[in-house]
């Protein structure tokens, strides 16, 4: 959440940026709730101190009837005071959580269609063959059960068989190496968490039409949509030293949505489906450091998808397309011989301080003063989007898909899946 310091003094601007996000929150209510609670505050401790002044008069001796009238009276307004503070501290809570971040002024505004390209890399040149979709391939070939996953669980579970099992743990192996290289402690997560940490994270649906986090009935707990929500709570009501930062983690996990409404052309097959296995890089860092990591992550997932030989662009995100958290984002987008356009593979975001505030995540500076940390996330490898890429720009016309030369030295040689 957004320091309500700040939201004071730049009503306009933070309204305006929800707005371009796509958020409807009454930030003058807010403010003026702010005002009233910190009146009702003040009240209250100044009854407070004079019922603490009364208490010590009549240390070691009897009170005089004047006083014990006056504490009781001033009792009763503290209570009444107290109830009357209750309810606002709840709408200002409930109103302060609803504010999404901001967003830097060269951020494109509109919705996804005005998601700005960056740059291109590789070659999306046309084939001479037609490119069989990754689902009648992987079909044919007896490496992906859409069908049993049905049967067992339901539409968009599925099995995966074979070379692509194989694939798939190479590219976790692959992935683990590069961002080894760069200082990311591999991390194994628990895939449930409580509200507390979803809402942290900022995986609180604002509907039940975007809600994608399944919850356990009868108990505090969500099945994870990401490994980044863990471990944003990872370090949930810890204060770091300055020497401790930064703290780099790659997170492996499954991931569980519920994709509502998910339904078309690109959601076939393994593009959209309720579960799949993710790499997620995060970090937390100082703030005036969240910058230079942000450009970091963004070019540790471009050399991932460099070394793999994919085709890809790398995209800005636009206001509207942003989410709750995000402060600037990128994704890195896959080239569909398919489709012949891209499609969505990673995303890297800087969330600044909105995660740390919500989990009471902070740091203490060189000059002893404590600040809020900032926390990052990135994708280095969503499995199941992966594979399409490889099996979509390296397959042949004889039908067979080539492994990726940095993948062999993980998958016993193997030369084709």
């Amino acid at each position: 959440m957004l320091d309500i310091r700040f939201i004071r003094e730049n009503v306009d601007l933070v309204a305006e940026k929800a707005r371009q996000k796509g958020y409807e929150v009454d930030i003058k209510r807010l403010v003026e709730v702010d005002k009233n609670r910190r009146g009702l505050a003040t009240e209250i401790e100044r009854i407070r101190a004079e019922r603490n002044e009364l208490a010590d008069k009549a240390k070691g001796g009897q009170p005089v009837a004047e006083d014990i009238e006056k504490g009781k009276q001033l009792k009763e307004s503290l209570n009444k005071l107290e109830e009357q503070l209750k309810p606002l501290e709840e709408e200002y809570d409930q109103l302060l959580r609803s504010v999404p971040n901001i967003m830097p002024d060269d951020t494109p505004v509109g919705g996804e269609d005005s998601n700005r390209e960056e740059k291109k890399w590789g070659d999306t040149s046309e084939k001479d063959f037609e490119v069989r979709d990754h689902l009648a391939w992987a079909e044919e070939k007896g490496l992906l059960d859409f069908e049993r996953g049905a049967k067992v669980a339901g539409h968009k579970f599925y099995f995966t068989k074979g070379s692509l099992v194989e694939l798939e743990i190479a590219l976790l192996q692959f992935g683990l190496k590069v961002a080894g290289q760069q200082g990311f402690l591999p991390m194994l997560v628990p895939h449930l968490t409580n509200s507390r940490v979803i809402d942290g994270a900022g995986f609180t649906a604002r509907s039940a039409e975007e809600q994608q986090i399944y919850k356990a009935d009868g108990e505090d707990l969500n099945l994870i949509a990401t490994a980044e929500i863990p471990l944003t709570g990872y370090h949930a009501d810890e204060t770091f030293n300055d020497a401790d930062l930064p703290r780099l983690y790659a997170g492996y996990s499954p991931a569980y949505r519920k994709e509502a409404g998910a339904y078309g052309k690109h959601s076939r097959g393994l593009y959209r489906v309720h579960q799949f296995n993710k790499l997620e890089l995060y970090v937390f860092c100082k703030p005036e450091d969240s910058e230079n990591w942000h450009q970091k992550m963004v070019a540790l997932e471009e050399d991932l998808c460099q070394q793999l030989e994919l085709p890809y662009r790398l995209v800005r995100i636009a206001a509207g397309d942003l989410g709750a958290p995000a402060y600037k984002k990128f994704d890195v987008e896959y080239w569909s011989p398919v489709d012949r356009s891209y499609r969505e593979l990673m995303s890297c975001s800087n969330v600044t301080d909105y995660q740390s505030r919500r989990l009471n995540i902070r740091y203490k500076d060189s000059s002893g003063r404590t600040q809020y940390v900032h926390t990052l996330n990135g994708t280095a490898a969503a499995m199941s989007r992966m594979i399409i890429a490889i099996i979509e720009n390296y397959q042949r016309a004889d039908g067979s898909v080539i492994v990726p030369e940095v993948l062999k030295p993980y998958i016993g040689g193997r030369e084709t899946l």
